[in-house]
Order: structure tokens, then sequence, then C-alpha cells
């Protein structure tokens, strides 16, 4: 007789390191994030700025926007276009493409990413760059009021 050996602990190891993403996401604060390609940003400041750097390989600056809302959420917006030839019909021809594709592991399409900026961020100060497929924006900080102090005489 053939025995097996049941590990009732098997899985719990995958289950805690997802459960520690999750923490780690609060943390970080929530991103919003649609479409198939999305694009990965990192967020750093220092005692002035507010700064996010997206890796966005293949797109072209025209194909990307930024914009911020009211509610001082800040959209990372555009279409990574797919250079693979699709059938098109030209003159009511169907023009087939010259090379098929085997394998396709590249993500291609619309995204959007969205964060929500601290309160002390300047959203009319922001000013972009986009170099080799890295696009870093940068926000100002407002510089945080101090509470007014009132001496109190004590009688």
């Amino acid at each position: 007789m053939t025995y097996l050996r049941l590990d009732p602990f098997k899985g719990f190891e995958k289950l805690s390191r997802r459960m520690a993403n999750i923490a780690d996401e609060f943390e970080k604060g929530f991103s919003i994030e649609y479409g198939p390609f999305a694009p990965r940003i990192d967020i750093s400041e220092d005692e002035n700025h507010l700064y996010f750097t997206a890796e966005l390989p293949g797109v072209k600056k025209e194909d990307v926007k930024v914009a911020i809302s009211d509610d001082k959420i800040i959209y990372f917006k555009g279409t990574k276009k797919s250079p693979y030839a699709q059938e098109e019909v030209v003159d009511g021809e169907v023009q087939k493409p010259e090379r098929t594709y085997i394998r396709a592991e590249r993500a291609y399409g619309e995204f959007t990413r969205s964060f929500t900026l601290p309160e002390n961020i300047n959203k009319d100060s922001i000013s972009a760059k986009y170099d080799d497929g890295i696009l870093t924006v940068t926000l100002a900080k407002i510089e945080p009021v101090k509470p007014k102090q009132i001496e109190v005489s004590i009688d």
C-alpha cells in the first residue's frame, strides 16, 4: 500500500505573499489601471517636488496624455499601437499582411493609469519630459500652511 503525505498547509505560503502584496498597496496608495497594456510608473519625491516616471516603450509622444482633475487625481492615458500587420480592405480588396506571427507576447492597446495626489501639490505647476520611452512628470509641492499661534495671557 502506498501512503501519500498530505500537507494541510500547502498553498498558505502563496496566500500569505498575496496578502502581503495587498498590504503594500495600502501603504503606497491605490492606483487604477485599465487596458491590456499598463505602463509601470515609479513615484518619488524630494523636498520641493513629486515625480512620476513612466516606462512607455514603443509609445509615441503624441499618443500619451497627462491630465489632473479638480479632485487632484492625475491620469496617464494613451495608446501603444501594435506593429502587427492587420488585414485591411483597399479599393474593395482584402490585403493580407506580409508576415504571420507565430507567437506575440508583447501587450498593446489603450491604457489608463490614475493616482490620487496628496494635498500639498500645486496642480497648476506641472511639467513633463519624454525621452527614449520614459515619461517624467514633475509637480511642485506647496509650502504647508503653518498654524497661526496666539499667545493667551492667563489671569
